[in-house]
């Protein structure tokens, strides 16, 4: 009697990563293909040998070489041929796609947790919601390129100084802009070149952007 998919991933210990799973499941794979795929992750020589993958898997050779040609035209897998020390022509299956697809997918989900919500910050700053106004002020600034580093330093500079104030917040975005500045590294190393040796111990927010031009 054929075995089922629990009995057969016991007998071979098959070990599904939680990271393969995710980055595979918007491929919409069949139940033969996943199966086919999680062996080959699990087949440590990633040798092609259709009778015996069918075999372990309980499937047929046809269902196998379906399930096989249906990850390769998705791109998840690849397929090798080179000769071994007695001539002959084997094939071994790369697992570089998935692999790498793995990758781009904990790199994408990184940086989703990473990023900021800048909206929350201003609110927090303000410490009242923000109008749909301000909100596309904020918008504005992001899609002419200012970073969010940027805007959050800029934030950062108009509330230490008692100013909440989009207009401020602005007018000192709008002076980071002209001189060039892309992130709060560029502000720092700017404010450095201007201190004297009796100011070395000022911070940031004791500089006046606003009237820096009529020194």
């Amino acid at each position: 009697m054929p075995k089922t998919i629990i009995e057969i991933l016991s007998d071979k210990k098959l070990v599904v990563s939680t990271l393969i799973f995710n980055a595979i499941k918007s491929f919409d794979l069949t139940l033969n293909e996943f199966m086919v795929l999680i062996y080959f992750d699990n087949d440590l020589h990633k040798n092609f040998d259709l009778s015996t993958i069918a075999q372990n898997l309980t499937l047929t050779e046809a269902e196998t070489f379906e399930a096989f040609n249906g990850l390769l035209m998705k791109k998840l897998i690849d397929m090798t041929t080179k000769k071994d020390l007695e001539g002959r022509i084997t094939e071994s299956i790369s697992l570089k796609n998935l692999y790498d697809l793995v990758g781009q997918d904990v790199v994408t989900k990184g940086k989703e947790v990473e990023k900021i919500d800048i909206y929350k910050i201003f609110e927090t700053e303000f410490s009242r919601p923000i109008s749909s106004m301000e909100y596309e002020i904020i918008n504005a600034w992001l899609s002419n390129g200012t970073s969010e580093e940027l805007i959050i330093g800029a934030l950062k500079e108009a509330v230490y100084n008692g100013v909440n104030n989009f207009r401020y917040i602005d007018k000192i975005i709008y002076e980071w802009g002209k001189k060039g500045f892309k992130t709060m590294a560029d502000v720092n190393s700017h404010l450095t070149k201007r201190k004297t040796e009796k100011e070395e111990s000022k911070e940031l927010f004791d500089y006046d952007w606003l009237d820096e031009n009529n020194e």
